[in-house]
């Protein structure tokens, strides 16, 4: 062992994340090395306040207040990016890969604003930037999209890729609460943030669909230019639908390529899942991913989707593949083909629908609705009806046949104006996911 060669590693963010690297790292150091015929040492970390208490124990020789000081150390040959944010972090990535450096981050948002510019700098210096721990946790999504499945062109990858959000739908399902208290519980027990738009008005989980739809299609999407929504809007009606008709409601991540056509879809948004599927089951902070292959077809991933130990086994996985490439000499692994895929319009993506709309308990209100609906050729398959919590009003729960995105948009804005209506109709996909 004394004859192998060392590998540093440094890490900026001794945080959650960051501790949870040094512990493990520290725990399996001898296996690890054993298995990758290199010595690893955890020279240096970066931290906000020196004096904080923390769950590991780094001498104080080894921190510093300056994460520059980690990223440009000429020692230091890994550098793990666990800062969070777009500024530091970008800065910091930039100047390590700048120095040849490899790169390893947990950092969605930084690589779904600036992958591009990243991976250039890599390419033109040496470098290497990995970053499984930025989607899905611990689920090892990104090595199984760009390695295992390498052979496939992927027609549709869908999941649930926010465990917030997973678990907030699973206590309102299970135990019929209201959105807003189960959102009140999730802070106290540390699942969702004192900020929760992030999570829950969907932009964490399009940050991560934007980071895959690149890995599987080479195509860049920024979320702006995608359907998000989010799950403030669901309510316990909609939760008695679903279990009466067997579904549950995920927020999913929907990314579909049509190979004909070339045309590709990028949606995030709360949907109607049927229980025969797989991801439909995932509950708690789990996340899931589906993926649909042209030669493997359909291969599922489930796992935690955060959390300290779920975000240190992503990253340490990718500090191995950084050791390989350093003591090995191998070739680094090859990056997506950049493609340009052009958005699927609207009317070119398919789906039923549900709609729940808040009426007034009226005579001819019913056959309002229909016209305002046939006048888009939206085509009515069921209604339902229940009491509703405003005052002489009652609920509609309508389901569509097959029909398109720009339609159905044109109908609900169409009915938003009708007299009769209540507030704002609340829509949801219901995705089959039948080819």
């Amino acid at each position: 062992m004394n004859d192998l060669p060392v590998v540093n590693i440094g890490i900026c963010g001794l945080g959650t994340v960051g501790q949870g690297v040094w512990k493990h790292v520290t725990r399996s150091r001898a296996k690890l090395e054993a298995r990758l015929g290199a010595k690893l040492r955890l020279t240096r970390a970066s931290v906000r306040d020196l004096t904080k208490k923390r769950q590991v124990r780094v001498g104080a020789s080894r921190l510093t207040t300056d994460p520059m000081e980690v990223a440009t150390d000429p020692k230091i040959q890994i550098v793990c990016e666990l800062i969070g944010g777009t500024t530091v972090a970008k800065a910091v990535t930039l100047a390590a890969l700048r120095m040849g450096k490899t790169v390893v981050s947990a950092n969605k948002a930084l690589v779904c604003e600036h992958g591009p510019e990243i991976f250039a700098e890599a390419r033109k210096h040496g470098g290497h930037y990995f970053f499984e721990a930025a989607v899905a946790g611990g689920i090892p999504i990104i090595k199984a999209i760009r390695e295992g499945l390498v052979a496939n062109r992927f027609d549709r990858i869908y999941g649930i890729l926010n465990g917030t959000c997973n678990y907030i739908l699973t206590r309102m399902e299970r135990e019929r609460l209201t959105y807003g208290e189960i959102l009140k519980e999730a802070k106290a027990r540390g699942y969702a943030e004192a900020d929760e738009s992030l999570d829950v008005d969907g932009w964490d989980t399009a940050h991560k669909a934007s980071i895959i739809a690149y890995l599987a299609h080479g195509t860049w999407v920024p979320t702006q230019a995608m359907g998000v929504e989010g799950i403030t809007r669901i309510t316990q009606v909609d939760m008695h639908y679903a279990r009466e008709h067997d579904l549950a409601i995920k927020l999913l991540a929907v990314i579909e390529r049509d190979f004909k056509t070339d045309e590709l879809s990028v949606v995030v948004a709360p949907m109607l899942l049927p229980r025969t599927k797989v991801l439909a089951n995932v509950n708690e902070v789990f996340n899931g991913v589906s993926v649909t292959g042209d030669v493997v077809g359909e291969t599922i991933y489930i796992g935690r989707g955060a959390g300290q130990d779920a975000t240190a086994s992503a990253v340490i996985s990718d500090i191995v593949d950084g050791v390989t490439l350093l003591v090995r000499g191998n070739a680094a692994l090859p990056e997506p083909v950049e493609h340009h895929c052009p958005p699927r319009p609207p009317e070119h993506s398919t789906n039923r629908y549900y709609l729940r709309l808040d009426v007034k308990d009226e005579p001819g209100v019913l056959s309002k609705i229909a016209a305002a609906t046939a006048r888009f050729k939206v085509s009515i398959a069921s209604v339902q009806q229940t009491q509703s919590t405003r005052a002489a009003a009652a609920t509609l729960m309508l389901t569509t046949h097959l029909t398109n995105e720009k339609a159905i948009r044109s109908a609900v804005a169409q009915l938003r104006r009708l007299a009769g209506v209540l507030g704002t109709p609340q829509l949801l996909r219901i995705a089959s996911f039948e080819d």
